[in-house]
């Protein structure tokens, strides 16, 4: 899921050891799509059918070979004066946090602390946060809180739609908790979210950034036959890294499912993250850069890690904004349609702008 951060009380601790590594994924047969609540379901509207078998996934060229876990590096100086944002509290910013409250509803901004929720709020953009607001993992990065989370709730897509509706949303951006103890991940409600809210609003586009689902090839095939505009899964953070900071993750199974999105679904966009400042160098940064375009992804954003709390991997570097201008200018090269790069970008900050200059095929 998406990672801006808020502070959580709580030890990090180097993770297990865990050799699994599956090569190819496969899609599980049966389940079924997204059914609207009986008194919102549309006219002819059915569940996907069983699957009949599996479907192998395409994997990208890169390197799958498993690195030890590493330690975490020394922490780096005091904060720089680039991270700097401006305190919430505008009345727009009162008057959605208001509403979220009146829906029932959670969004990333507040669970994480995004430092970007005053300039998205006042300018009526927020990320909302499907299936609760407790993550089956612990990321050593991530500041959501985990353990075990709450019932799925099959009304919430339709409570979401209003809420988009009355915030009069060109661009939504849907993300969600990891549920490791649902059947298909909570591809379900995703779906769920995408076609409630082209009902009640054609116009506008829909962005999903999802988990991994654990290599479901099925629960991917869920989501993307809800036509999202925008497939969204951020690969976070280099190889070496993933078993100390994304233990319940696999760096070449991000990269299937992002490849696997664009054989799905051709004509949608797809887009990746990478955080940095956690212990990666320079060069395992392009590496990702590279493997990343090697699944085909349109949009890449490149954002500053923020230490949540002390129980939380510490930050090994600052980047600079010379240094995001730099890596911007190197994605463009390397082919993406657009790069958002700067020490506050997450994956939704300005996230309605990306899909314009995407989809206007704008190197901006």
């Amino acid at each position: 899921m998406d990672t801006c951060f808020r502070e959580e009380v709580g030890r990090w601790r180097e993770p297990k050891q865990d050799n699994d590594l599956r090569l190819v994924a496969v899609g599980a047969p049966g389940g079924r799509g997204y059914l609207a609540p009986a008194d919102r379901r549309l006219p002819g509207a059915q569940g996907r059918p069983p699957d009949a078998g599996a479907t192998a996934v395409a994997v990208p060229l890169v390197q799958l070979t498993r690195q030890g876990a590493v330690p975490a590096a020394a922490p780096a100086p005091r904060k720089p004066s680039w991270i700097k944002v401006k305190a919430p509290g505008g009345a727009t910013y009162l008057q959605v946090k208001e509403m979220m409250r009146a829906l029932g509803l959670h969004t990333v901004c507040e669970e994480a602390r995004c430092p970007n929720i005053g300039e998205c709020w006042e300018h009526k953009a927020a990320t909302f946060m499907i299936l609760g607001d407790t993550c089956t993992r612990n990321c050593a990065y991530c500041a959501v809180a985990h353990g075990t989370p709450q019932p799925y709730d099959p009304v919430e897509p339709v409570r979401l739609a209003e809420a988009v509706a009355r915030m009069g949303l060109r661009h939504v951006v849907i993300t969600s908790v990891d549920r490791d103890d649902l059947e298909h991940g909570g591809a379900e409600a995703f779906a769920g979210c995408i076609t409630e809210i082209r009902a009640r609003l054609p116009g506008t586009t829909v962005e999903v950034l999802i988990p991994d689902f654990k290599g479901s090839d099925r629960a991917l095939q869920i989501v993307m036959d809800a036509r999202p505009d925008i497939l969204n899964h951020n690969l976070e953070t280099c190889e070496r890294l993933y078993r100390l900071a994304r233990p319940g993750g696999r760096y070449d199974r991000a990269l299937r499912l992002l490849a696997s999105a664009r054989r799905m679904a051709p004509d949608a966009l797809t887009k990746s993250g990478i955080i940095l400042g956690m212990g990666e160098e320079w060069d395992e940064v392009v590496a990702c850069m590279r493997d990343l375009r090697r699944s085909d992804v349109d949009i890449l954003t490149l954002g500053q890690y923020l230490r949540p709390s002390e129980g939380h991997l510490p930050v090994a570097r600052w980047y600079t904004p010379d240094e995001f201008a730099e890596l911007r200018e190197l994605g463009l090269r390397l082919g993406y349609r657009h790069v958002e790069a700067s020490p506050l970008t997450r994956s939704s900050y300005h996230a309605w702008e990306q899909v314009e200059k995407a989809t206007a095929g704008s190197a901006a």
